[in-house]
């Protein structure tokens, strides 16, 4: 969503150049704490913790990653996508903040994880969001170059369930 900046008039310099908008919200305490020993503007300390966690324009993670878990071996890592989170049988684990490992359920056939990506490309609302579109894209080519050079394997992971 995008906002109109106001120009007015004297006042205070605005704190950030890009476009802006004020949001009012409640925290505890210990977090308005916590945020002022980061900075004691508040919002500087808000972007500051969510450039560090989610990536800003200068550090940002890759959408889509492999994380080298053993000598030859990867896993797939991606950033947050609620595009991702609506494929039905399709988990998103997060192992980081904002970075999450995919787990399908036993017995599904990567196949139709592919499949999945490809048909949300056609979704106006991801292709209408580049950073959705980025993920879906770019996961789609890498799990459909894998799987045709025949360097895609599965592994199952434990699951406690905690409830």
């Amino acid at each position: 969503m995008k906002h109109k900046q106001k120009r007015t008039a004297g006042g205070r310099p605005p704190k950030f150049s890009e476009l802006r908008r004020p949001v009012t919200m409640t925290l505890p305490e210990r977090t308005l704490s916590q945020l002022a020993a980061i900075d004691e503007d508040r919002a500087r300390a808000i972007v500051k913790i969510t450039d560090a966690m989610a990536g800003s324009a200068r550090h940002r993670s890759r959408p889509v990653e492999l994380v080298e878990m053993a000598p030859g071996k990867s896993l797939i890592v991606v950033g947050p996508s609620q595009a991702l989170k609506r494929i039905p049988f399709l988990k998103l684990i997060e192992i980081a903040p904002a970075r999450y490992l995919l787990t399908i359920p036993s017995g599904t056939a990567v196949e139709s994880l592919e499949v999945a990506l490809h048909d949300m490309l056609n979704d106006l609302k991801i292709q209408n969001d580049e950073r959705e579109h980025t993920i879906i894209l770019e996961l789609m080519n890498l799990i459909g170059h894998q799987r045709r050079t025949k360097r895609m394997s599965k592994a199952e992971i434990l699951i406690i369930n905690t409830d």
